[in-house]
């Protein structure tokens, strides 16, 4: 809990209250149905909370953003960027039942009412959407078909509405035919080992009626 303090250390008393219940929500439920591996749950904000919170040091979501967790597993980034932003409304999905049971679980212990889940392939979902988060569930040209369709028109951000993709290594090739993304280098904001090759990709995706 500290790590995440020591990078954002404007969080509010609920805030600081919700990050710290992450663990033991998802050390419990993790015994049931196991979504991190157990090494993970060991540095469970090293490795998956401050990551997931990476996307916001490159960029502030805006009160009422609309926000889509695409092959969110076990809630990641959906949750902890949902507590960091609570104005911000989230939909989190997933194609794996029983990943989405822990997610529900989670939400309901952090009392989180800016959450939303839906079981189903995300090519199925409808909805517009401010931008598409999510954290290396496909190459990015799968990931790109899948989520054709679901950005919204209006622009709030100084960073065009599209994708915010967590990924890691070198990503040369498959971003070759992406002449518009922007690649922010998380070791830039985070000093820990772990960030020396994590990444947050932005593909700008233009509004299809």
């Amino acid at each position: 809990m500290d790590l995440i303090l020591k990078y954002f250390p404007d969080l509010t008393e609920d805030q600081i209250h919700k990050f710290k219940q992450l663990e033991s929500l998802y050390q419990d439920w993790n015994l049931k149905i196991n979504v991190v591996s157990r090494k993970d749950i060991d540095e469970l904000y090293l490795r998956h909370v401050l990551h997931s919170l990476g996307i916001a040091k490159v960029l502030q979501f805006k009160k009422g953003s609309k926000l889509l967790d695409v092959g969110t597993g076990g809630g990641f980034p959906g949750i902890p960027l949902a507590i960091l932003f609570p104005e911000c409304q989230f939909h989190l999905v997933d194609s794996i039942a029983k990943k989405l049971k822990v997610v529900d679980e989670v939400v309901e212990g952090l009392v989180l009412t800016n959450v939303k889940t839906t079981h189903s392939r995300v090519e199925d979902i409808d909805g517009k959407y401010d931008f598409i988060v999510s954290r290396a569930v496909a190459a990015m040209p799968t990931f790109v078909h899948w989520v054709k369709g679901k950005i919204a028109k209006t622009q709030n951000h100084d960073l065009k509405n599209g994708i915010l993709y967590l990924k890691g290594g070198d990503l040369t090739e498959e971003l070759k035919d992406y002449k518009t993304t922007t690649v922010y280098n998380l070791n830039d904001y985070f000093s820990e080992d772990f960030y020396e090759t994590k990444k947050v990709v932005h593909l700008p995706l233009k509004y299809r009626g």
